[in-house]
């Protein structure tokens, strides 16, 4: 799917959005490589699907760093995230909430929950500009 840069620039904000509502702290590197993990994710689903093989090592590239430093900082980002965020988007988001006893979602399931729900906001949007 080809997108223009406004539209890019659209998804990253409402991404960015949706982790600081989840709780996410701006400030740790794996909020940044969770940033660009969904932001990839989104113009190619297939690097979910192989998250240590394709989007760990695409991710270790951009930052000069580690696959394993990218995929720790991530699960780190992601615990903090369970542990203080917003419960209602958790639940929301994933279908269930550390209200419910739960462990925290995995990486891969985080990266394409958001992602997800960045596709399904910005289908809806299209389709109320198509009516």
């Amino acid at each position: 799917m080809c997108q223009t840069e406004t539209e890019a620039k659209e998804k990253r904000y409402y991404v960015t959005k949706i982790m600081l509502e989840l709780g996410l702290p701006a400030h740790l590197r794996g909020y940044h490589y969770l940033r660009e993990a969904i932001c990839l994710s989104m113009e190619d689903m297939e690097l979910v699907g192989s998250i240590t093989k394709l989007l760990y090592p695409e991710i270790a590239r951009t930052y000069h760093t580690t696959n394993e430093k990218v995929e720790r900082a991530i699960r780190s980002a992601i615990e903090i995230s369970w542990e203080r965020g917003n419960e209602n988007l958790f639940e929301e988001i994933f279908g269930y909430s550390r209200m419910h006893g739960k462990i925290r979602p995995t990486n891969s399931e985080f990266v394409l929950g958001v992602a997800d729900r960045v596709y399904w906001s910005f289908s809806a949007k299209e389709r109320e500009y198509q009516d």
